[in-house]
């Protein structure tokens, strides 16, 4: 006797919920996307694909600025051979997320998942109404992410006032760009188009920017940013922004004014649920409207799971991707491991990066965990200074006594790749002594993690370095 498949329908097409179709399909499930966007949702179309895009061309404007210090000659005269054209820029953004988005809907679909390109909206906690139709399933899956949260007085045209989702329709650089928000988002955006001309304030309303992120990865980056002239006004909380005619005037809280030709929010995310029809299905939201979910994914009504930014648990696409996954394992009846949050590694994509994984500084300042910390400055590596790079760092967190990594900050160009050995080793329980023993490559600035090891070693157990 053949048993029925099990059918999943899963509401959002983003990492969370192409991640868990595969899972689903791959498991033997008839599985339904209902998406109305396209598959790789926001995070591929709009968000994390088209920003880290911009931000490699703004990389490369600043290594052709370390030129000089290389023995290079970029200029003709007074005249710059590099320079941005915008359009074909902001073109080339958009077609490669478009690819993006085709080939992971063309992965999707040649593992026999339908795919419905509607709006959908849950009408009870086992179905889906979309385009005119209705999707039963045993197992449904929300993975509806987010959106950009906007201020009551600053709200956002498209053309001089904007969210980072409708940069790349503009004609042109911004002349003058004003960047709200000096978190995560707002540090990526400001650096790279300082990088590639704008001449950019950033309106922090801390004392520093990246305020939740290692303090002395925030230094190096916010120093950085002052030395390439970019005009960083801290402890300055934006209250309103206004169209003047070809300009913007953003008023802050104690009355002054900044004018620029354009303003970009970046003042965090609100959870697309408004609409949902999460009260059909019985599925509880949070005071902020986010989706309550434990650690394998469940909502409050059963056979209903939920990932991504919709749920506010870390918003980040291996997140949301690991989210689904869970979700689907859990679901189907397969062995599954709760998600682990402290083995997530996360980089901001400023120039240099900042990766981190594991155990905070903050936490360590805080007293909660008893660590011994070395800091490897990169200004010693010798393939740093062969490209001319002074600023970064490695560190480690290791464990007293038996010297087992429990974190690492990376300060450094392409640290989200100089990361892994860090995210490896607390993932295996691996020690100090095992990375300070494993070979690397020389010159390389992996070679300032092995180093870093060794440091902890040599000043022994009870090192604060």
């Amino acid at each position: 006797m053949t048993l029925p498949r099990p059918r999943v329908a899963i509401l959002g097409g983003g990492p969370g919920g192409y991640e868990a179709a595969l899972v689903a399909a791959q498991l033997g499930a008839e599985v339904t996307v209902i998406d109305e966007d396209g598959l790789g949702g926001a995070c591929v179309l709009t968000d994390c694909v088209p920003s880290k895009t911009l931000i490699e061309s703004a990389t490369t404007m600043t290594s052709l600025g370390r030129s000089a210090s290389l023995g290079l000659q970029l200029e003709d005269g007074h005249n710059p051979v590099v320079e941005v054209d915008a359009p074909a820029l902001y073109a080339r953004i958009k077609a490669l997320a478009a690819a993006q988005s085709d080939d992971i809907t063309e992965r999707v679909a040649a593992e026999g998942v339908q795919i419905i390109r509607a709006r959908g909206a849950l009408t009870g906690p086992h179905t889906i109404a979309a385009a005119g139709t209705t999707v039963r399933a045993d197992v449904v899956l929300i993975a509806a992410g987010a959106n950009p949260r906007v201020l009551p007085d600053a709200v956002p045209d498209g053309e001089r006032i904007l969210t980072w989702r409708q940069l790349y329709d503009l004609p042109e650089l911004p002349e003058e760009l004003i960047v709200v928000g000096s978190g995560v988002t707002g540090a990526e955006f400001a650096g790279a188009y300082q990088a590639l001309g704008s001449q950019v304030t950033l309106v922090s309303s801390r004392d520093r920017v990246l305020p939740h992120e290692d303090k002395d990865a925030a230094i190096v980056i916010e120093g950085l940013f002052r030395r390439r002239g970019m005009n960083v006004l801290g402890r300055s909380r934006a209250q309103a922004v206004h169209r003047k005619g070809d300009s913007v005037v953003v008023t802050l809280s104690d009355g002054r004014t900044v004018t620029g030709s354009h303003c970009l929010l970046t003042v965090g995310m609100v959870p697309s649920t408004a609409g949902l029809g999460c009260e059909h299905a019985g599925v509880t939201l949070d005071s902020r409207g986010f989706i309550e979910v434990d650690r394998v994914s469940r909502t409050s009504a059963p056979g209903v799971y939920a990932a991504g930014d919709c749920t506010g648990v870390q918003m980040l696409a291996s997140v949301a991707a690991m989210q689904g996954r869970i979700a689907m394992w859990h679901a189907l009846g397969e062995a599954v491991q709760p998600i682990r949050l402290s083995h997530v590694a996360a980089t901001i994509f400023t120039d240099p990066e900042i990766a981190s994984v594991g155990v905070s500084q903050a936490a360590v300042d805080r007293g909660e965990v008893p660590v011994r910390v070395v800091k490897q400055p990169l200004a010693t590596n010798p393939r740093a200074k062969m490209a001319g790079i002074r600023d970064g760092f490695v560190k480690i967190f290791a464990r007293p006594g038996t010297g087992m990594v429990l974190g690492g900050v990376v300060v450094a160009p392409r640290a989200s790749e100089l990361i892994l050995p860090l995210s490896i080793a607390i993932e295996q329980n691996l020690s100090v002594d095992q990375i300070a023993h494993t070979f690397s490559v020389y010159p390389s600035l992996s070679g300032s993690v092995t180093e870093a090891a060794r440091t902890v070693m040599e000043f022994g157990p009870d090192a604060i370095v």
